[in-house]
């Protein structure tokens, strides 16, 4: 990506480590970086590193956008988790009213891509946290010392395909599978609390499956797996994660390895 010095991005800031990174990929092109963040959401420390910082609550588009215009913001990223229980209980301004009563449903897909188109409006362009973080695209292939065994191939061929048809449906964009039987679909919980609960139902041995949703714009809310998603596997005792590579984010993946292989857990990259 080309930047121009002295430009001005602004990241819309979730939970987690990436807005942090996609901060750091900025400033490395010479980028002067603003933020907005979520109370209950947002790391508090991530304020302290910005050239300008605006706390928010969910909801407030017009607030949004009149802070990055006040800014000379020209790009946009969306970067980290949001917990998808909050959303449905926004409480929205006008501007994000008005907005709502446009859209079909507020489906994760949908509602992105109507904030979008908003923002865009406004001049600002929305662009992928993907171009600040190439080198955390998820390899492909198999990542730790193990690769998966007969019965985790399987359980893999079963529910990939699975997977992007819920994908599809704008539903989630993880499945849990175990012996070639669906365990648990990701919806408002997220991932680690889809993982957690698969291990309540069925113990060990869950196959954890995480793509890209084929129906994604590839700017806004991309697959990301990182350490937690490991403690979390091995809190669940799931042995296997295939995740989407490429079109996924693998952060910190030294320390997920290692985690992974200590534990005995087989991390496999495949392309679609």
């Amino acid at each position: 990506m080309t930047a121009i010095p002295n430009e001005t991005m602004a990241i819309i800031a979730g939970g987690g480590h990436l807005p942090q990174l996609v901060l750091e990929g900025a400033r490395s092109m010479g980028l002067r970086v603003v933020g907005v963040g979520f109370a209950g959401e947002t790391d508090p420390s991530l304020a302290d590193s910005m050239d300008a910082w605006q706390w928010q609550n969910l909801g407030q588009l017009g607030k949004l956008i009149a802070f990055c215009k006040k800014q000379g913001v020209s790009r946009i990223v969306m970067a980290g988790k949001i917990h998808k229980a909050r959303a449905v209980d926004l409480r929205p301004d006008w501007r994000a009213a008005k907005l709502l009563w446009k859209v079909k449903n507020t489906q994760d897909d949908v509602l992105l891509r109507a904030i979008t188109g908003e923002l865009e409006s406004e001049g600002m362009s929305v662009v992928s946290a993907m171009d600040f973080l190439p080198h955390l695209r998820s390899p492909e292939g198999v990542l730790t010392r193990r690769g998966p065994t007969s019965e985790e191939q399987a359980d893999i061929d079963f529910g990939w395909p699975m997977a992007r048809q819920i994908g599809a449906l704008d539903i989630g964009q993880c499945i849990v599978v175990r012996k070639r039987t669906t365990v648990a679909v990701e919806g408002l919980e997220g991932t680690d609390a889809t993982i957690l609960r698969a291990g309540e139902l069925v113990g060990p041995g869950c196959v954890v499956i995480k793509l890209f949703k084929p129906i994604q714009d590839a700017r806004l809310d991309l697959p990301a797996v990182g350490p937690k998603t490991i403690q979390t596997m091995i809190e669940a005792k799931a042995s296997c994660l295939a995740l989407e590579a490429a079109r996924s984010l693998f952060i910190h993946l030294e320390e997920s390895l290692t985690l992974a292989d200590k534990a005995g857990i087989s991390i496999v990259g495949l392309r679609s």
